[in-house]
Order: C-alpha cells, then sequence, then structure tokens
C-alpha cells in the first residue's frame, strides 16, 4: 500500500477491492525498486503482456513523484526502444560496452510485404540477428517449436542468426560479444529486406 495525494482517476473494481490500472500499479511498485534489471523486467513485461501502452507509463512518469524514478526513466527510455525482457536489456547494458555498434530491438523486419520476423536485436546493415533463447525460463514445446520456425524463416532470407540464452549473455559475456562481432565482421546488408524500428517512427 501507498500513501498519494494523487488518487487514480480511473480504478477497476472486483467486490469490496479498488484496484488501479495497470499502468499506474507499475509506477508505484518500480519506483520503490533499486535494481534496474528489475524495474526494466517489470516495465518490459506489462508493455510485452499489452497491459499497458508506453505512452501510459510515460504519463505515469511525468504526473507522478519525482523521488524513485530515474531507474524507471531509464527503463522506460529502453523499452520505447523495443526492450521488451530483462534478458533483452542485459543484451542492451553488454552491448553499450563492447564497441560494437547497436542494434534495433524488436524491429519488424519484411521482405516486400511478407513478414518475415521480429528478431530480438536486429542490425539490418549487416544482416545479422540476435535471438535471446528463453528454454531455459521454461518455454512450452509450442513456443519453441515457434522460435525454431522464426529463425529458420530469417535463415531463408539470408539473416545470420545468432541464438544466446540469458544464462549465456550473464556469465560468458566475452563469448558473446566474440560471436556478434565475427557476424558484423562478416554480415553484409541485405538489400531485399525492410526494416520497421519497434517505435514505428521511421523505416530502413
Amino acid at each position: 500500500m501507498h500513501r498519494t495525494t494523487r488518487m487514480p482517476k480511473r480504478i477497476w473494481q472486483f467486490g469490496p477491492l479498488h484496484y488501479a490500472l495497470p499502468a499506474r500499479a507499475v509506477a508505484d511498485t518500480v519506483r520503490h525498486l533499486t535494481s534496474l534489471r528489475d524495474v526494466r523486467a517489470i516495465v518490459a513485461d506489462a508493455v510485452q503482456r499489452g497491459k499497458c501502452s508506453v505512452s501510459d507509463l510515460s504519463g505515469e512518469l511525468n504526473n507522478g513523484p519525482t523521488v524513485g524514478s530515474a531507474l524507471f526513466r531509464q527503463a522506460l527510455a529502453d523499452v520505447a526502444d523495443g526492450i521488451r525482457s530483462a534478458a533483452e536489456g542485459d543484451l542492451k547494458d553488454l552491448l553499450a560496452t563492447s564497441g560494437l555498434s547497436m542494434p534495433l530491438f524488436n524491429a519488424m523486419v519484411f521482405a516486400g510485404d511478407a513478414f518475415v520476423a521480429k528478431p530480438d536485436a536486429w542490425w539490418p546493415e549487416f544482416g545479422v540477428a540476435v535471438e535471446v533463447d528463453p528454454r531455459e525460463w521454461h518455454m512450452s514445446p509450442q513456443d519453441h517449436a515457434r522460435t525454431l520456425e522464426r529463425q529458420r524463416r530469417m535463415g531463408k532470407y539470408g539473416i545470420i542468426v545468432l541464438p544466446f540464452t540469458p544464462s549465456q549473455i550473464r556469465k560468458q559475456p566475452a563469448d558473446v560479444v566474440a560471436e556478434i562481432r565475427h557476424a558484423l565482421e562478416n554480415g553484409r546488408p541485405l538489400l531485399d529486406l525492410r526494416t520497421i524500428p519497434a517505435d514505428n517512427r521511421t523505416a530502413a
């Protein structure tokens, strides 16, 4: 429970209980956390599951208290850039210190009008994609089959696909960076593909 002078204008009601809407609940929760990874996980999960939008969360960030908002602001910026999980956030943090060019996160890739995939990280100028394989987080057989099909589809269009587990990103960062660097050095632009970034503002 949190004391507040800014009561939500809208609520959900279940019997005698009143609930804040998801964006407000997320904002109130993360302001009391001290780990960027935890904050990013909650914010990304809420957006990924369609419980609220980046715009909804941005409104809560701007209208709420400034105390405890720094990590919330940083996590929200990451999610606005396409980050959709804590593991993808770990990958972004690793790449930011690697000296490699930064990819687009969760951009949509098309061949003509045909949708190809939405890789976790994508370098269109090199035709290289990184997929954070979540099998260690108990992915269902159906989800695993869809992941493999997506990776096969990317390979069909000449995309170099590098799958890593969340544990590899956290515990073997040098190996992950080395593999990505090798792929980028040997990659090439795929001119028959077009990319729409996660925020939908521009296309390349």
